[in-house]
């Protein structure tokens, strides 16, 4: 979901296909993933951590090159966004709009 989000938001700006597509990963790498999750800790209401929770509980130690810390944050990030397109859009929109309204 939140590569999805990327592609479509880095997409609509006019550039070159590897610089668009580098720009994207840079934006869906664990780490980018734990920071967006960073910036939400204050809106999320007490079912979406426990989502989040439950994600990064289930995210095990992940790839060599990351930090096991910072993928489970990342995996229960997109836990919380898979959750919420299928069961909550429009909270799904106002966290991605919020998300989008404080991109570094």
């Amino acid at each position: 979901m939140w590569e999805l989000h990327q592609r479509l938001r880095h997409c609509a700006a006019p550039a070159r296909p590897r610089d668009l597509h580098r720009q994207v990963v840079a934006a869906v790498r664990a780490e980018a993933q734990a920071r967006a999750l960073g910036r939400l800790e204050g809106l999320l209401r007490e079912a979406e951590r426990d989502l989040v929770r439950r994600g990064r509980n289930r995210a095990g130690r992940g790839p060599r090159s990351a930090d096991p810390a910072t993928y489970g944050q990342a995996t229960g990030f997109e836990t919380l966004l898979g959750w919420l397109f299928l069961h909550d859009q429009p909270r799904l929109d106002e966290l991605l709009d919020h998300l989008q309204d404080t991109d570094p």
